[in-house]
């Protein structure tokens, strides 16, 4: 999209929600649905996450089928994504690392996989492939978005997803994956752009963990939210943050509701 849009981590399984990108060129408009990666749930609010990705899959018209192509032999879609059947829209799969490969590793994955379409997130090798290959498989149809539209969440999502990322970037363990984020006021007819924002956690242990020593740890965490942020607003930005518990928010489908994951229907 050439904007930041998503959370980036090293951590797995750090997209809860799915995230839309629009891309506009001349000829073509592709919108592209960032979902959760596939797991295997084990709580409420992985099944939420299982869900979206679910959902977007039933929603494509094309699938894009993204795996680390370092990994082993890549696992069937269906089973992954624990679908009753294979989806109707057409799948391409994408080897994403692929400069991590030798040749011989280049050469023997297109043998194996002769359709599939080699990329590099860190080089943008293979990007301009994929763009033309999804333009030949889009179906036609007139735009459904202006042209400098990115996406269709607010900048309230966003917000989140910064103080999120940064959450990961700063914490180990368990902890980034208790904690949730509600942006609960933003004043953007204000210089600084005011914004209030709660960071949710489970237990008080994770509270005093996400707060620091006198305050330091949420502190560092506004200030890295702050400059990735700002760019986005257009302009400074006064953070707010307060960090509060909720207990076992990630398996209570009631404050999962609260802070705006959807679940599958039988469980709402």
């Amino acid at each position: 999209m050439g904007e930041r849009l998503a959370i980036v981590s090293p951590k797995p399984q750090s997209t809860r929600e799915r995230v839309v990108g629009i891309l506009t060129d001349d000829t073509s408009q592709i919108v592209f649905f960032d979902t959760p990666g596939l797991l295997e749930p084990r709580y409420a609010l992985h099944r939420s996450m299982q869900h979206a990705a679910q959902k977007a899959i039933a929603d494509a018209d094309v699938i894009l089928h993204l795996v680390d192509a370092s990994d082993d032999r890549p696992a069937d879609l269906v089973a992954l994504a624990q679908l009753p059947s294979r989806p109707k829209a057409p799948v391409l799969l994408l080897l994403n690392k692929s400069d991590r490969l030798s040749a011989s590793q280049r050469e023997a994955l297109i043998a194996e996989f002769p359709d599939a379409v080699l990329l590099s997130a860190e080089t943008g090798d293979g990007v301009e492939a994929l763009l033309a290959r999804l333009r030949a498989e889009l179906p036609e149809s007139p735009f459904l978005y202006a042209a400098d539209d990115v996406s269709t969440q607010q900048m309230r999502f966003f917000v989140a997803e910064f103080l999120r990322e940064s959450v990961f970037e700063q914490l180990d363990d368990e902890v980034p994956y208790g904690v949730a984020v509600a942006i609960e006021e933003y004043r953007e007819g204000e210089s600084p752009v005011y914004i209030r924002a709660v960071l949710y956690v489970e237990r008080e242990s994770q509270k005093r963990i996400l707060i620091g020593s006198g305050g330091s740890r949420i502190k560092a965490i506004g200030q890295a939210s702050r400059a990735k942020v700002e760019p986005l607003v257009g302009g400074p930005v006064y953070l707010d943050l307060w960090a509060k518990v909720l207990p076992n928010w990630r398996k209570n489908a009631h404050a999962l509701a609260r802070l705006g994951y959807r679940l599958p229907e039988a469980e709402r």
